[in-house]
């Protein structure tokens, strides 16, 4: 069947370039067209998905290769480049550093009583002026 004939040769060239726009000028389809086949099988999708993943390993490896043979020249770009991003000791980094003071201020009385009341509130201490101060808000709520 020629519409299996062409999903063949449309997977094989997704295995050389993983672009679907570009595959599809190539073998002489519309992108509507391999879009429908995958919606319609889900075993042409998978296939599609795993012709991709090779495709995209295919052409790593080929940019791999060319970085190889441009460091094989000499070229220093190249150099730079392969040991930036495959060698822990030449990745770029950022260093931070940070010296943080606050100043030790004491409390006023004021600020003292609002902050024992607001853990009082919270229950996380209790002495009896903290008891009478929570009798006293439970009685206004209920009032």
């Amino acid at each position: 069947m020629k519409k299996d004939r062409i999903k063949d040769l449309f997977l094989e060239q997704l295995r050389k370039v993983p672009i679907i726009q570009v595959v599809c000028e190539k073998v002489g389809i519309s992108r509507s067209s391999a879009y429908r086949w995958m919606d319609e099988s889900q075993e042409f999708r998978k296939q599609v998905e795993t012709a991709m993943i090779e495709g995209e390993t295919f052409i790593n490896e080929m940019g791999e290769s060319q970085i190889i043979s441009l460091m094989r020249q000499g070229n220093w770009s190249a150099i730079s480049f392969w040991a930036r991003h495959r060698n822990p000791k030449f990745r770029e980094r950022i260093d931070i550093n940070a010296n943080i003071q606050t100043p030790n201020e004491e409390l006023t009385s004021e600020q003292q009583e609002v902050v024992k009341n607001a853990l009082c509130l919270a229950s996380l201490t209790v002495d009896e002026g903290t008891k009478e101060i929570n009798k006293k808000i439970i009685r206004e709520k209920h009032d």
